[in-house]
């Protein structure tokens, strides 16, 4: 379980095959101090499991589903990607309730400034529109975001410069494929 707080931007080291699945490689310095092999780690908002660590570099192994259903199978090296450490009971909860499974992937179809305010438009899947509820949480590439406006299948979200300076949304444009999660709260509701 996470927050949707990001905590760090990895650089993405290398993503290679192995016999059954694809490794991928980030390095970070912030979010490894406490890490053991086998926690969960959210790379834009996926939950993975740390299989090594060596200096400042997290292995993970990413099944083929898993590369698929996520922006994290279109990953090169230098990329940035955002990263979470798992809660920890007791933990503060600033952002929402975030898996870690990822329901779809976005695409961003519009940047622009709206009212002196960055403002991204996000174009969802119409199966899973049911799950957006304007004013609601949502998580995009893991980041624990509010829902501002909806219109027909497109999300806007509005971005603060903090969010903006501290995420990958700094470098995202419009075609960008986002990992999106809803609300597990509203999700239980519309089931």
């Amino acid at each position: 379980m996470f927050s949707g707080i990001i905590e760090e931007l990895g650089i993405v080291n290398s993503l290679s095959r192995s016999s059954q699945s694809l490794v991928l490689k980030v390095e970070a310095l912030k979010i490894i101090d406490g890490l053991k092999v086998g926690d969960s780690v959210a790379i834009n908002g996926t939950c993975l499991t740390l299989t090594a660590i060596k200096k400042n570099v997290m292995s993970f192994d990413l099944l083929a589903q898993t590369a698929k259903v996520t922006n994290l199978g279109m990953l090169r090296p230098q990329d940035k990607v955002n990263l979470e450490r798992s809660l920890r009971v007791g933990d503060r909860i600033s952002g929402h309730f975030v898996t870690g499974h990822i329901d779809c992937l976005g695409i961003i179809r519009r940047k622009f400034i709206k009212e002196s305010n960055l403002c991204f438009e996000i174009a969802i899947p119409s199966l899973f529109i049911k799950y957006c509820v304007l004013k609601g949480s949502i998580a995009i590439d893991g980041i624990s975001l509010t829902v501002a406006a909806m219109h027909s299948n497109l999300v806007s979200v509005y971005i603060i410069p903090h969010t903006l300076k501290n995420t990958t949304l700094n470098s995202k444009v419009p075609s960008n494929k986002v990992n999106i999660e809803f609300d597990l709260l509203v999700k239980k509701q519309v089931s």
